[in-house]
C-alpha cells in the first residue's frame, strides 16, 4: 500500500472553517495538499491547473452538486482517487444513490475525519480502488456510537420510506406527497405512520408529529434543527 503523503491531494468544501482546518491538519500530518476550493468555479480551475491525484470533497459542496462534479472530474482523469465526506451515514436520506457514484469512491463520515488516520487510509484506498471496478464503499474502520445508532434506526427503512421522509422534511403535506409519489393520500398516511414507528415517535397532543419527524431527519443528516 502506497503512503498517502506521496500523492497530490485537493480539498473542496464550501465551509470555510472546515476547508481551512482540514487542509492545515492534513499538511501537518504530512499529506501533500496542493489545492483548496471553496466553490465550483475554483474547484474546476484548480483541478484543471494542478491536476491532483486525489480529491477530497464534501457531499454538500456546490449546493449538493458534488456528485456531478466528481463524475466530470473522473471522466477527465479515470485514475482520480475520490474521497467523499458526509455528515449522514445513509445517503438515501439526502436523495443520493450510492450506485450513482463513480467506481471506487471512498465515503467517510465527517465525525471520523477528526482521526486523520481515517482520511489517510481513505486516500490510499481511493487510489487503489479507482483502477478497479469496485463500487463506492464506506470507510467504517472507526464506526462511532452515533453511526452505529443511526444504522440501528434506519437499516430497515425502505427506499420509499426514505423518499417520503425527505418530502415530509421539505414541508410537503400528505396530499402533496401523494401527488409527487403518484399514490393515494391514504398510502402516504400509512407510510408516515410507519416512519414514526421506526423513529419511535409516539402520538402526542402536545407535539406536532410531522415537526418531530422533521427534527429527527435534520438531526440524523447532521444539520442544525430549525424547530
Amino acid at each position: 500500500m502506497i503512503a498517502a503523503a506521496l500523492h497530490r491531494v485537493m480539498i473542496a468544501s464550501d465551509d470555510a472553517f472546515e476547508l481551512t482546518t482540514m487542509s492545515a491538519a492534513l499538511r501537518l500530518h504530512g499529506i501533500n495538499v496542493v489545492g483548496e476550493a471553496s466553490n465550483k468555479i475554483i474547484a474546476e480551475n484548480t483541478f484543471r491547473s494542478l491536476q491532483p491525484e486525489v480529491l477530497i470533497i464534501d457531499l454538500m459542496f456546490a449546493s449538493t452538486d458534488a456528485v456531478g462534479i466528481i463524475s466530470a472530474f473522473r471522466k477527465t482523469n479515470p485514475k482520480l482517487g475520490i474521497v467523499l465526506m458526509t455528515a449522514c451515514p445513509d445517503l438515501r436520506l439526502l436523495g443520493v444513490s450510492e450506485k450513482a457514484l463513480p467506481k471506487g469512491v471512498q465515503i467517510v463520515l465527517k465525525r471520523s475525519v477528526a482521526d486523520l488516520a481515517v482520511l489517510s487510509f481513505a486516500i490510499v484506498q481511493s487510489l487503489e480502488s479507482s483502477s478497479t471496478n469496485s463500487s463506492a464503499q464506506w470507510v467504517r474502520a472507526h464506526a462511532s456510537l452515533h453511526e452505529n445508532a443511526f444504522l440501528t434506526v434506519f437499516n430497515e427503512f425502505t427506499d420509499i420510506q426514505m423518499a417520503t421522509l425527505r418530502l415530509v422534511a421539505q414541508g410537503l403535506s400528505n396530499s402533496e406527497i401523494a401527488k409527487v409519489r403518484f399514490v393515494s393520500e391514504k398510502s402516504v398516511e400509512q407510510i408516515v405512520a410507519r416512519i414514526a414507528q421506526h423513529l419511535k415517535v409516539t402520538p402526542d397532543r402536545t407535539r406536532n408529529l410531522r415537526v418531530v419527524i422533521t427534527g429527527e431527519y435534520f438531526k440524523w443528516i447532521g444539520a442544525p434543527r430549525h424547530m
